[in-house]
């Protein structure tokens, strides 16, 4: 008999905390319910379970539990929140050279072909190849045999004809010959001092030597070769200095001048920047590519150079020590203008900008902004108008700085 009591006593237990838990749900939330069930503890004959509940009214205004428990009230934030977040970078001066790029060639400041001006047969060769050697110094000896007998057959005939000419001088004073024939004496004189002299260069042709100090080429002869008039010996160049030949666009012609600053770059020492200076600008300007050559110097003092090599060239036109330059990604392309934004008191504001040259992602302002303010990188999409306020950002879209802080120029 006491089982089923139990059992309905705890079917009352679980129905009365449904309800309970269905009332607290339903009601307002300014009230609260308290649900007790009646423990089954006692006379079986007490009858079923009984029920209880209590209401519990809302606390007065002036009690201090609820208030604190309460969530703070914040401020608003539609202007902080109106902000779009973007990067900036400020607006820099750095020192910056215009410069204008070009390959070349290098040339030996005094570069010859040393060839006989007469023909004949090498009797002896006065130098090896690659031998550095001074003006004036036998490079090659033709056989003179034939030209020195001439020479001395030509002085025979010239003694001879100075005695006749003496002699005859002696009797057109006594009147024992005639004008004519004393005239005839002294222009066979002449005539054979002439052919002395002309003898004497040919003899002296036949040993060729060097017109200026220098470096030789590679020898291709040998004693015994037979030479025709203008036959290639050996090359010799002065490369105590050497030249540089590069063609720019005519447009640069009105910025060249002697003097300027010329770095040359070549693949043998790819390490090195060799100095140069221009020396002269061409003449002419070639019809065909419409280009000018433009000549620079550079010492060469341990002959570690050579004509021929091929040269990179950076030509500096003008310097600039106080350039302005902002980073590439400042710029922004709208058709065929070029515009900027810049931050001023928070605001962002695009400005027409004029470029010049870029170098090391950097872009030079020529006209539109000032030194000292700054200008966004990052976040220009979404700008939609002029003024529109903005808050700087990092990387990774994190706040650096306040808005109201910032100041641009």
């Amino acid at each position: 008999m006491k089982r089923p009591i139990h059992l309905l006593l705890a079917v009352g237990g679980f129905a009365a905390l449904g309800w309970w838990a269905y009332d607290t749900l339903r009601d307002p939330p300014g009230l609260a319910f308290e649900v007790a069930a009646v423990s089954p503890v006692g006379d079986a004959q007490a009858g079923p379970a009984q029920a209880s509940t209590r209401v519990v009214a809302d606390p007065a205004p002036d009690d201090p539990a609820p208030a604190a428990a309460a969530p703070a009230t914040r401020a608003p934030a539609s202007a902080q929140a109106a902000a779009i977040g973007v990067e900036s970078a400020p607006v820099e001066t750095v020192a910056l050279a215009r410069t204008v790029s070009a390959v070349g060639t290098l040339r030996a400041a005094e570069s010859v072909v040393i060839k006989p001006e007469i023909a004949g047969r090498i009797a002896r060769i006065g130098f090896e190849g690659g031998q550095r050697v001074q003006r004036g110094d036998l490079l090659v000896a033709l056989d003179a045999d034939v030209l020195a007998a001439e020479v001395e057959q030509i002085r025979a005939e010239l003694a001879l004809a100075r005695s006749n000419d003496q002699r005859t001088a002696e009797l057109a004073e006594r009147n024992f010959v005639s004008a004519s024939a004393r005239d005839q004496t002294a222009a066979s004189l002449k005539i054979l001092e002439a052919r002395l002299k002309l003898a004497q260069a040919r003899l002296a042709k036949t040993e060729i030597r060097a017109p200026f100090g220098g470096v030789l080429g590679l020898r291709n002869v040998s004693p015994g070769d037979y030479l025709k008039e203008g036959d290639a010996l050996v090359a010799l160049e002065d490369v105590s200095s050497m030249q540089v030949d590069l063609r720019l666009p005519e447009r640069f012609l009105g910025q060249l001048r002697a003097g300027q600053a010329v770095e040359v770059e070549l693949d043998a020492w790819p390490q090195r920047i060799f100095e140069a200076r221009v020396e002269a600008v061409d003449v002419r300007v070639d019809a065909d590519g419409r280009a000018l050559t433009v000549r620079g110097r550079l010492p060469n003092p341990d002959a570690e150079l050579r004509s021929g090599m091929f040269a990179k060239v950076t030509l500096t036109l003008s310097e600039n020590p106080a350039a302005v330059v902002v980073p590439e990604e400042a710029i922004t392309p709208v058709g065929a203008e070029l515009f900027v934004y810049r931050i001023v008191d928070g605001k962002a504001f695009r400005t027409a900008v004029r470029t010049g040259q870029r170098r090391d992602g950097r872009v030079e302002i020529v006209e539109g902004l000032q030194p000292g303010g700054q200008v966004i990188v990052a976040g220009q999409a979404k700008i939609r108008h002029d003024g529109q306020p903005v808050r700087l950002v990092d990387a990774r879209g994190r706040d650096v700085v306040a808005a109201t802080a910032v100041r641009g120029g």
